[in-house]
């Protein structure tokens, strides 16, 4: 199991004393693109029938400015095997919002877009989860035994493909950090998944402590959604000076107008069980 600790975004600048020459790099920026964050996440023990889309628009990678909002598109949610329609209203900013959504475990829904004139389309299928059964801290387990890691504890159901995106959000932290579970590794089992995060002084991390809250999320995802998201964590994971850069990850929204001109992001639908954990003195 790995921890990632971190998610670097920053720009790096390297600067040589002994050069007093300005060389100026053309970078070409690429296309403007759709950008859909359609995450319809079904909280266990809430109706989910209120579920937000968000539209926007892709930016140059040095860009410092504002995220262009998309706003006057049609979106609508169906459910593929009813066929009730779900239409997720233009709320003026970049969100859409629909209130009567209706989530049906195992069920496929189609997403639909239109937008500048293309039409935008993805399926996916709502995908259970899983409850969280017990949570303790422990310092054995991790890769520093004198640091706080939490541990979650579940069990894995005996049919297969049971995929999980685990979320850990510190209070007080910019960015929670991510891993993912793959069922062939976990089926039918009791599993005890925990979570550290390691000292860095250079980005000013430091590990848990006493007093600290913890949010913690356990979402049960798709198979194809396992795949999208598993690369990225693992580009946001591991960005160095040296590694390659990353690549643009394909989605699974489809510009049935123009395939060229493909969405960023994906339409995903998941139930998800919530937490909270306060670390105490041992």
């Amino acid at each position: 199991m790995k921890t990632f600790k971190k998610i670097i975004l920053a720009i790096i600048v390297i600067a040589f004393t002994s050069c007093v020459d300005v060389v100026d790099v053309e970078v070409q920026d690429g296309p403007t693109r759709l950008v859909v964050e359609a995450s319809l996440n079904w909280e266990k023990g809430t109706t989910g029938n209120e579920q937000t889309i968000r539209l926007s628009e892709s930016s140059p990678f040095f860009s410092t400015g504002a995220i262009t909002e998309v706003t006057g598109a049609s979106v609508v949610v169906t459910n593929d095997t009813s066929g009730d329609e779900f239409v997720f209203a233009d709320q003026g900013n970049g969100e859409y919002l629909s209130t009567t959504f209706e989530p049906v475990l195992g069920k496929s829904y189609s997403l639909r877009i239109e937008h500048d004139g293309e039409v935008y389309t993805a399926i996916e299928t709502m995908t259970p989860v899983t409850d969280i059964t017990d949570i303790f801290q422990k310092r054995e387990e991790g890769f520093n035994d004198e640091e706080l890691e939490v541990h979650i504890v579940f069990t894995d159901p005996e049919e297969e493909g049971n995929n999980y995106l685990f979320k850990f959000q510190r209070e007080g932290d910019l960015l929670p950090g991510l891993e993912v579970g793959e069922d062939r590794f976990l089926n039918g089992n009791e599993i005890d998944w925990w979570y550290e995060i390691e000292e860095d002084e250079d980005e000013n991390i430091e590990p848990f402590q006493p007093g600290d809250v913890l949010q913690i999320e356990m979402y049960g995802i798709s198979r194809p959604y396992y795949d999208y998201i598993k690369i990225l964590v693992e580009q946001l994971g591991g960005t160095s000076l040296f590694d390659s850069t990353p690549v643009a990850v394909k989605g699974n929204c489809i510009n049935e107008t123009n395939p060229e001109n493909y969405a960023f992001g994906y339409f995903r639908l998941t139930q998800v069980v919530k937490a909270s954990y306060t670390f105490v003195e041992e």
